[in-house]
């Protein structure tokens, strides 16, 4: 079940040209996403460091799951006792899962491709295992997942410093493609209630990409997303197919940029069209002490901040900036935690640290996207991307 409803598009004016950004609404099983939207990761059916009444207080409205690793971990007998991650997991809004594809392209030596699928060793106990595009629509079927991911293969921009060819790219693009139907087919044979999304691929080719799209589109998904960027390619040559690939997607249907990326990647995604994004970036740089702010990255560590008394962003209203007032500020009088005390949790290695700094990265992002759909409601995407990129580059 899914329901894309286009509310509104950036339109020129003035000076400026306009792009191809859109605001719209997505209806799926457990509930109704606005878009453009960020999607925290939740691995192993949990956002790390983050329990899901933060993520509600913080605007979250869908989150992932990672069929590869809930597979490995506690495994479909469990989920299937449970009628799937929502109630496992206790999250009642709606859950997008990936294939498994990506984390089979990351295990390198240990697996093996093949037309049928892809034979590896597990990474948890050695176990020899096979998972195939039914296999992979089992077990997100199991699951329940509102959004479905067609199993794909991630193709590589290079592979132990050989830079993937276009030989080599259509082969892996043309594979992921004969799986898309297999799973299609499974899809439907499973009565699967949700949504199934194919997956455009073609490396850093864009005449692939193109290729790769228009016989995804003939087999008429649901919605779709780009795959294979953010996978180690140089910055320029992901932004060169960002700005290729998604507004050539179907209008009427949802766009997802898979794994993308910093604040700076989610606003250019939204002018290149995409309507979801999800990335471990934020919960994965909040343990290693970087936190995003509305005027630049903060590196919690530096020895500056020790006897800092501002919080990290004097605009957030997250729980670790404003505490429960939902108000920051500058110096003294405020609900919410110093730069000083979270330097001092990561300096003694307190976990209520890394949690706090989670709950930080992650409002920033969902609030970074709130805010562009405020400007695409209000007609003001441009000028919101001028304002963003000065105060982004202002420093903390």
């Amino acid at each position: 079940m899914l329901q894309f409803d286009l509310l509104t598009t950036d339109q020129p004016r003035g000076d400026y040209a306009g792009s191809h950004a859109r605001r719209g609404t997505l209806t799926l099983n457990h509930g109704v996403v606005q878009t453009p939207i960020f999607m925290p990761v939740g691995t192993y059916g949990t956002v790390k460091g983050v329990m899901p009444r933060s993520l509600e207080e913080m605007g979250a409205q869908i989150i992932l799951g990672n069929t590869f690793h809930l597979w490995m971990r506690p495994g479909l007998d469990v989920m299937a006792q449970f009628g799937g991650l929502h109630q496992f997991e206790k999250w009642n809004k709606p859950i997008l899962t990936d294939s498994g594809g990506f984390q089979v392209w990351s295990l390198g030596e240990m697996r093996k491709i093949s037309e049928e699928g892809v034979k590896f060793s597990s990474p948890v106990n050695g176990d020899k295992l096979f998972l195939t595009p039914e296999i992979s629509m089992q077990i997100q079927t199991t699951l329940n997942s509102d959004i479905v991911m067609q199993f794909d293969e991630c193709t590589p921009y290079d592979t132990k410093g050989h830079i993937t060819t276009e030989r080599e790219a259509r082969s892996s693009m043309e594979l992921s493609l004969r799986w898309a139907k297999r799973c299609q087919a499974e899809f439907t044979k499973l009565e699967n209630p949700n949504a199934l999304f194919g997956i455009v691929q073609g490396g850093m080719f864009e005449s692939l990409r193109q290729e790769s799209l228009e016989q995804l589109v003939e087999m008429d998904f649901p919605g779709y997303a780009v795959g294979g960027v953010s996978v180690g390619e140089p910055k320029d040559e992901m932004l060169r197919i960002m700005a290729h690939t998604p507004h050539r997607l179907p209008a009427h249907k949802p766009r997802y940029l898979m794994g993308v990326g910093t604040p700076e990647d989610l606003v250019q995604g939204v002018a290149d069209g995409v309507d979801m994004f999800d990335c471990v970036m934020p919960t994965r740089n909040a343990r290693n002490g970087t936190l995003f702010t509305r005027f630049g990255d903060l590196k919690i560590r530096n020895a500056r901040h020790k006897t800092d008394e501002q919080p990290l962003d004097v605009t957030c209203t997250c729980h670790a900036c404003a505490g429960t007032s939902g108000v920051a500020y500058a110096i003294g009088g405020r609900d919410g935690f110093s730069r000083a005390y979270l330097h001092h949790l990561d300096r003694c290695a307190e976990m209520l640290g890394p949690m706090l700094a989670s709950i930080h990265n992650l409002h920033y992002f969902l609030n970074l996207m709130s805010e562009v759909r405020a400007a695409l409601d209000a007609g003001t995407f441009g000028a919101f991307r001028v304002q963003f990129k000065a105060d982004r580059a202002r420093g903390v």
